[in-house]
C-alpha cells in the first residue's frame, strides 16, 4: 500500500496512536498492520517522515534490538495483541478491577 495515499486517510488521532505503538515495545507491527493496514516498511516510513531525525535513529535502534516488536522473534506463548486488562483496542483503557 502506498504510504503517501494511506497517510492522507489518517486522522491526527491516528497518527498519533500509529505512533504510539511503534514505540510500544509489547506492541508487534503486525497489531499496526491489523488495525491501520500499514506494513513495517510503512511505519519505518511514516516514523522517519514525523519524528525528528534524532528521534528516529533512536526508536530504529530500538527496534532492531526489541524481540516483542517482530512476531517471529516474539516469544511462542505470547499469542496476542492487548493486554488482558484492557479493553477494546480502539479504547485502550484500563478496565477495572474487581
Amino acid at each position: 500500500m502506498d504510504l503517501k495515499k494511506q497517510e492522507n486517510n489518517f486522522s491526527l488521532i491516528e497518527l498519533d496512536r500509529i505512533i504510539e505503538m511503534a514505540w510500544e515495545d509489547r506492541t508487534p507491527f503486525d497489531a499496526i498492520q491489523y488495525q491501520f493496514g500499514l506494513s513495517e516498511s510503512d511505519v519505518k516510513a511514516l516514523m522517519k517522515k514525523e519524528l525528528k531525525f534524532s528521534s528516529y535513529k533512536l526508536w530504529r535502534t530500538r527496534v532492531e534490538n526489541c524481540k516483542t516488536k517482530h512476531l517471529h522473534k516474539r516469544n511462542q506463548g505470547i499469542d496476542r495483541f492487548k493486554c488482558n486488562l484492557q479493553r477494546a483496542i480502539s479504547n485502550n483503557k484500563i478496565s477495572k478491577r474487581i
